[in-house]
């Protein structure tokens, strides 16, 4: 078994989704971004992404270098890339590698040596197979991370959101809270519950929903997620998280 002891020393998040395509990728480059400026040195951590090859400019963890300036190869930020578009699992074993979650966290340690907190990103949602044996679900709790949901802005969002909700807490993982994301504006042009999908996700899962980030550009820079971060999302739950873990 492997020394966890470096990532067990610092703080940090992990940012888990009701789906895929929910905009996980875009809310955590912005939260980075903006605690960053803070004076806060985080770092960015996608531990399993698959998809796209990796330096082919639309990974995730180039997405998130790219939107958060961090100055760190792709390699460093995703250790496990795989060109498959299929749930890690087997986008892995159609290149003859097994994952297991000791070799994921493994291939973490070194972010944590140069960063007070990592910000770390999820592939899917909470239940996406990451071997024969084991969930995203199971790495968090491995992690010891609190978690922070994105969801979607739009119909259907509050059935996702309570069902990650509840496999967390069946989990025993704390959750910060919640999300939720515009994503494509032409989504919800014609959908009525968008105005009360947050009110509702914090009635029945007694999760506070911490904003709405709304459609932006997908090539936004730092400054444009850090001014609309702050504008739209309470940050004020996730620097308490951090802080927590500082203790």
């Amino acid at each position: 078994m492997m020394n966890q002891a470096n990532l067990g020393s610092i703080p940090g998040l992990f940012v888990t989704g009701t789906d895929t395509s929910v905009g996980k990728t875009i809310v955590t480059a912005a939260i980075t971004a903006a605690l960053r400026a803070e004076g806060l040195n985080a770092g960015v951590w996608k531990p399993v992404q698959s998809g796209a090859r990796l330096w082919s400019g639309v990974t995730d963890a180039e997405r998130l270098l790219q939107s958060t300036g961090i100055d760190e190869t792709p390699e460093a930020v995703a250790p496990f890339t795989f060109e498959a578009p299929l749930t890690p699992m087997l986008a892995a074993k159609h290149v003859g590698i097994t994952l297991t979650i000791q070799d994921i966290i493994a291939a973490g340690e070194p972010l944590a040596k140069r960063y007070e907190a990592l910000i770390i990103e999820g592939a899917g949602g909470v239940a996406v197979p990451l071997n024969d044996d084991a969930l995203v679900v199971d790495l968090i709790a491995e992690l010891h991370r609190p978690a922070l949901i994105v969801a979607r802005s739009g119909l259907g969002t509050i059935n996702h959101t309570l069902l990650t909700e509840a496999y967390l807490r069946h989990h025993a993982i704390p959750i910060i809270g919640v999300i939720l994301n515009d994503g494509e504006r032409t989504q919800l042009l014609d959908d009525p519950s968008v105005a009360t999908n947050g009110e509702l996700i914090e009635q029945y899962s007694g999760l506070k929903v911490l904003g709405r980030f709304p459609s932006l550009q997908a090539d936004a820079n730092s400054d444009a997620l850090i001014h609309t971060v702050r504008k739209t999302i309470d940050l004020a739950p996730i620097r308490q998280a951090l802080q927590f873990n500082l203790r």
